[in-house]
């Protein structure tokens, strides 16, 4: 390890389970990068739904994951680790991590970062792996969204939901967006939704069931759950396929099961968190194919709400379960 890289760091800590305030800066060691990882000085890290779980006591780190929280980072290489060699000291990148993003240093997998997109501070690097990597890996990949299929987003306003718009509408799909005030639906609009139902106003069941001529949506992204299953089943198209990736609603629910035999419905789910470093790895490669080049040439980009400095991370975690934010929520790492 290069003797530039200091000893211990300023790490934010869960002190333990419960509200924003359990979150508090700690002095930590300084990680070390094993064989196939590498070492980044941390210069901005995101924060996301999992992170208030995993505070909350709910979501805990995979084994041999750091218990920090942090799941996305962007900063410059500071060390490697034997066999990293696609990277040199000093790169700029961006990564998904199993954990320990807040902090100033982070150790991940070497194939899970990506170099920080031409054009982008660091700041909105931050803002990109959790949402890309789960969007790419459950629209298309899991759901094999296609150009011209309707695809309706919940969470619209959302990290994922900003994210899952855009990509949806660069790729040539039709798109509906759910998302809880005018505010937000206006801003759904303006990244590429064709539709956007104010679900405190609409039904959008009714909604999906005109905008499509009554055909339904091919492919459903949900994290909402509770009574948006049944209402998932009856908005979705014949051979629809529907993609679990969380239960803000509760994850227990009554449905009618015959809409899924009827319409041949496919409804799956998946958390990225406990996978493997290389099965994160070939996302990380097919995004960088793929959609890379979109954010070369600002067709997407992340959408930030609010920046707040690293100490500030409970003021973070409370802006988040307001739920009044749209887009990316990202600290500030000194």
């Amino acid at each position: 390890m290069s003797s530039k890289i200091p000893e211990t760091m300023t790490a934010i800590a869960i002190t333990e389970p419960g509200g924003p305030m359990v979150l508090k800066p700690e002095k930590r060691a300084v990680p070390r990068s094993a064989a196939g990882e590498i070492l980044i000085r941390v210069r901005a890290a995101g924060v996301n739904r999992p992170d208030v779980l995993q505070r909350k006591g709910a979501y805990p780190p995979p084994p041999g994951a750091s218990d920090l929280p942090g799941l996305e980072v962007a900063g410059e290489v500071a060390a490697l680790g034997e066999g990293a060699r696609r990277w040199s000291v000093g790169d700029p990148v961006c990564a998904l991590a199993p954990g320990g993003g807040y902090a100033q240093y982070c150790v991940v997998p070497a194939s899970n970062a990506l170099p920080a997109p031409h054009g982008f501070t660091l700041t909105e690097a931050a803002a990109l792996p959790e949402t890309f990597f789960t969007v790419w890996h459950n629209v298309f990949e899991r759901g094999g969204l296609k150009q011209s299929e309707r695809f309706l987003v919940h969470g619209g306003s959302s990290g994922i939901g900003t994210t899952a718009i855009q990509l949806a509408s660069a790729f040539g799909a039709y798109v509906i967006a759910t998302a809880g005030s005018d505010e937000k639906c206006a801003a759904c609009l303006e990244l590429g939704a064709d539709r956007a139902v104010n679900y405190r106003k609409e039904d959008f069941v009714a909604v999906v069931a005109e905008a499509t001529q009554a055909k339904g949506v091919d492919v459903i992204l949900d994290m909402v759950g509770g009574d948006y299953i049944g209402r998932n089943y009856q908005a979705a198209a014949v051979d629809g396929r529907i993609v679990q990736i969380a239960f803000l609603n509760g994850a227990v629910a009554s449905a009618d099961f015959s809409k899924m035999m009827l319409k041949r419905l496919v409804h799956t789910g998946s958390t990225l968190r406990p996978r493997s470093a290389d099965f994160k790895g070939a996302i990380a490669a097919a995004l960088e194919r793929q959609v890379w080049p979109l954010l070369a040439e600002r067709r997407v980009a992340p959408v930030m709400d609010m920046i707040f400095p690293l100490r500030d991370a409970w003021r973070a975690h409370e802006r988040m379960e307001e739920g009044q934010h749209i887009g990316k929520i990202v600290l500030d790492v000194e």
